[in-house]
């Protein structure tokens, strides 16, 4: 491979080289989604669920995701390729972002073209793009953000402060991420850091911190106000989810260090950049900090050109994120995903040093690792995309779990045909959410399904639904996932007479993937138990 051609290729065109860095990932994202090679996960089949109840936010999320389900459903239907359409999008506006950023404001189309390579190829935005989660629409908000903060913080070519325009895009930006995921509460503080060292700097425009906090302020207001209308009136119970889920009050909180969970965290971040790119981003991290705590307004970086706006910039994204849920790691279960935007100034940084390395005409060492880090990243995409096409074993195919849920939903259309006297008056639960989100995307006809909240579990959505109460008389079929461990007691006070366990291993085109059990529930007396616990 040889680099100082593809480097030379990249300075002369570097919009054509960004043009198919989109769009080819972009094809093979609607040819794997449409062609069903993987079906809904559990948390995109709830999601989908919420968008035929609309509200101001949901228990666990907020309302954000619904709606742009619900948008993309209304025009591809309720199909895989329906809930999936707006990661797709997503995932290809997210790279634009970026060449905005950093070729439109920086004026550097060929580190622009390097960091779109970075996350094209990095697993974790190649998830995003197949996967409607929430984190595909705080991503771009979150890049948006930083995009505006630039902008407001820097003059224009003319050398001209650039209006109002930053932040009233960065008030949208804001308010909007808030309503995709709570974390997004955080840009204010790293908004406030990032003006203060350009402020020591004297770097800072003269009406900055006037028009910072109005945009912060009128973010929340947009954002922040329906959750709280929603929560007001269900109790607070989806912050009290929040709080327990991140350790701070519940079980979680009790123990404050513990070193168990650190190493599958810290693997799975270095697995999200791949390690070979997560180390260029950590050397650029550390020179640009360097370069932030000198503080020089006037000299760019000697090591990769970076002003120190741009370097001020990423390390502000960059370092608070990334060490404070390394730091959280240490007291609880930090989930993956968690730091997910600190990737967004994760693949500016790498790009920096790759530039770097690329300019100083290296080794033949380094040559080949970089060339064979870009061969294995291409590699590791396809395989990630094609991998259905090929005989892996179960063992080693990373979907594999996640496979079975449309094949479980037509069994038990077929049992209702077959066991009940009138098919039409048979209602479905589950004990858990996301077997009921998964029966009601998959069932034949899309019914409305039910949680079962008999045991210890913690509170989700479906509880705050309320039950079949209107359903007195009719049948059910409860679907338990694993092998059978003993029919839930309250059945027997919820109906007049129950049958099973009934035990079904779901497959996936001619391989078992998944066992579930089931229980045939006849004549429905009403009763409905709630348990309220206290486990959020």
């Amino acid at each position: 491979m040889d680099l100082g051609a593809i480097r030379n290729s990249i300075t002369a065109r570097p919009g054509r080289w960004v043009f198919w860095l989109i769009a080819l990932p972009t094809l093979l994202r609607l040819w794997f989604v449409a062609t069903g090679q993987l079906g809904l996960v559990q948390d995109e089949a709830q999601y989908w669920d919420w968008t035929r109840h609309l509200q101001l936010t949901y228990y666990s999320k907020g309302p954000l995701i619904a709606w742009i389900i619900a948008l993309f459903t209304g025009l591809a239907g309720d199909t895989e390729l329906g809930v999936r359409l707006g990661s797709i999008v997503g995932a290809a506006a997210f790279p634009l972002l970026l060449w905005w950023l950093v070729a439109g404001l920086w004026k550097r189309p060929a580190l622009a073209v390097l960091a779109v390579f970075l996350a094209a190829v990095s697993p974790l935005f190649q998830a995003l793009g197949i996967l409607m989660t929430t984190d595909n629409p705080f991503v771009l908000c979150w890049t948006l953000a930083m995009i505006a903060l630039y902008a407001a913080a820097t003059p224009d070519d003319a050398g001209r402060e650039r209006g109002l325009w930053p932040y009233l895009l960065l008030a949208l930006a804001y308010g909007v991420g808030i309503l995709a995921k709570y974390t997004m509460l955080g840009l204010a503080g790293l908004a406030v850091a990032y003006g203060w060292l350009l402020w020591r700097s004297g770097a800072l425009p003269a009406r900055f911190w006037p028009r910072l906090v109005a945009a912060l302020a009128l973010g929340v207001l947009l954002g922040f106000l329906p959750t709280l209308v929603w929560n007001m009136q269900n109790g607070f119970v989806g912050y009290k989810h929040v709080l327990h889920l991140i350790g701070v009050s519940g079980a979680g909180a009790q123990t404050m260090f513990r070193l168990s969970r650190v190493p599958e965290y810290v693997g799975a971040q270095l697995g999200f950049a791949l390690p070979w790119w997560f180390w260029l981003m950590l050397v650029a991290g550390f020179s640009t900090a360097r370069q932030v705590w000198q503080a020089s307004a006037t000299i760019s970086n000697k090591d990769n050109g970076a002003t120190l706006p741009q370097a001020a910039l990423l390390v502000v994204f960059f370092w608070p994120m990334t060490l404070f849920f390394l730091a959280w790691s240490f007291h609880t279960k930090v989930l993956a995903n968690w730091n997910t935007v600190s990737f967004v100034a994760g693949s500016i940084l790498g790009a920096l040093e790759l530039e770097r390395l690329l300019a100083a005409s290296p080794s033949r060492r380094t040559s080949r690792l970089l060339a064979g880090g870009a061969v294995a990243s291409i590699g590791l995409m396809l395989l990630l995309h094609l991998h259905q096409l090929l005989p892996l074993p179960a063992a080693l195919n990373p979907a594999h779990r996640l496979k079975g849920w449309q094949d479980m939903g037509e069994r038990m259309g077929q049992v209702t045909q077959q066991r009940f006297t009138d098919p039409g008056r048979v209602f479905f639960m589950s004990d858990v959410y996301d077997i009921t989100a998964s029966l009601a995307f998959y069932l034949p006809g899309q019914p409305r399904t039910y949680c079962l909240w008999w045991d210890s579990r913690r509170m989700n959505q479906y509880d705050l639904w309320g039950g079949p109460q209107d359903k007195l008389g009719w049948d059910a079929v409860l679907v338990l996932k694993g092998d059978a461990a003993g029919m839930p007691p309250v059945l027997t006070d919820m109906f007049a007479s129950v049958a099973g366990p009934y035990r079904y291993v779901a497959s996936y085109r001619g391989a078992p993937v998944r066992p579930f059990y089931y229980y045939l529930c006849y004549g429905y007396k009403g009763l409905w138990p709630r348990q309220d616990n206290g486990s959020f």
